[in-house]
């Protein structure tokens, strides 16, 4: 599962990507600097980890892990080939969420790819590329389908149905995730075309160090415009970030936040936000050899979350051990929590809770 950072050219798409990432993406002044995706594997922040860290004293920690991917800038005319248009559109359908970068703050030696700076403007060439490129999918597959309809197939007069209407919404500039088709019909006949404006979208609006904390008028008009859609808007202010993650020092990096009125680096927000954007959750191993922090989806059951460990783990599931986050670090240990007789024994159908602490027995 990963999620792609998409934008204009030269919003701060690169310099986001090196905050988040040990990796370090080229980042320059001009357009199309980011010509392969830079992929990054990242940290997500989770201070839980640090207090079974505390508790059980393990040879190490491993946190749970979310994949950022680094997309070159589209511009005008993406969905027709422009720019790099195609390459890029194929790279966001690779992926699962999509994190859609705006520019929220005004510097004249930083060029914009269209004079100024309106990031409602930029909202919408975005997401105009990528209904075009959607709506060019559904119209390819209605072709496909009108022939099976006309021959009176249940099914395929259904599907028809569907694309008609997402044909429409996009025409009419409304992205699939935001038009009303009920969820059985969208997972039947949706969710496979593998829509880009299907995919889930968080707002990242870069801001400079002023408006880090509060936001600013650009935000504010970002807010109302996608107050519809069901999409959650972060505020960063990117440059910062870049700056912060220069320091070695913990200590200072804190006085660096606190000096601007954060209380945590916005990217660790944005990390955790893609996380759930994802619909990934966590579940915790703990034990003296190792405490780690393991990503399940969101309605996992039991066998599915051994499964993450090893798949032998998932065949052979007999029943899991389950310790609530919160009786752990009240009660100090395992031991303390079986004497206490908060330990759950759980079976096959058991879904898992964000925060447990699990213990599998399998047999193959």
């Amino acid at each position: 599962m990963k999620a792609g950072i998409v934008g204009l050219p030269n919003v701060g798409k690169s310099t986001l990507f090196n905050c988040l990432s040990n990796a370090k993406a080229q980042s320059a002044n001009y357009p199309f600097c980011t010509i392969e995706p830079n992929v990054g594997v990242v940290n997500v922040p989770d201070n839980r980890l640090a207090k079974l860290e505390e508790l059980v004293s393990p040879e190490r920690v491993i946190p749970a892990t979310v994949e950022i991917v680094d997309i070159a800038g589209l511009v005008k005319g993406a969905s027709k080939g422009e720019g790099l248009g195609n390459q890029f559109l194929g790279n966001i359908r690779e992926t699962d969420a999509i994190l859609h970068v705006l520019r929220c703050f005004d510097n004249d030696n930083i060029v914009h790819v269209d004079g100024s700076v309106d990031p409602i403007r930029d909202k919408e060439t975005i997401d105009i590329e990528l209904q075009l490129k959607d709506l060019e999918t559904a119209e390819k597959k209605l072709e496909k389908v009108k022939r099976a309809a006309r021959t009176g197939n249940k099914e395929a007069q259904a599907e028809e149905a569907a694309l008609l209407k997402i044909k429409e919404g996009l025409e009419a500039g409304i992205s699939v995730r935001a038009i009303d088709i009920d969820e059985d019909t969208r997972e039947e006949f949706v969710k496979p075309l593998q829509f880009i404006t299907d995919k889930p979208v968080m707002y990242v609006c870069n801001v400079d160090e002023d408006a880090a904390v509060a936001g600013n008028e650009y935000v504010n008009k970002v807010r109302e415009a996608v107050k519809d859609e069901n999409a959650e808007v972060i505020v960063l202010a990117v440059g910062t970030e870049a700056d912060i993650t220069e320091l070695d020092d913990y200590e200072e990096r804190q006085m660096f936040l606190a000096d601007i009125g954060l209380e945590e680096p916005g990217s660790a927000v944005l990390i955790r936000g893609a996380y759930k954007l994802l619909n990934q959750q966590t579940y915790f191993t703990a034990g003296v050899k190792e405490v780690r922090a393991w990503t399940v989806n969101i309605g996992a059951t039991a066998p599915q979350a051994a499964g993450v460990i090893h798949t032998d783990f998932e065949k052979g599931f007999i029943r899991a051990e389950v310790i609530k986050y919160d009786d752990f670090v009240e009660y100090g240990s395992e031991a303390k929590v079986r004497e206490a007789g908060k330990l759950g024994v759980q079976g096959k159908d058991y879904v898992v809770n964000d925060g447990d602490v699990m213990h599998f027995l399998f047999n193959v």
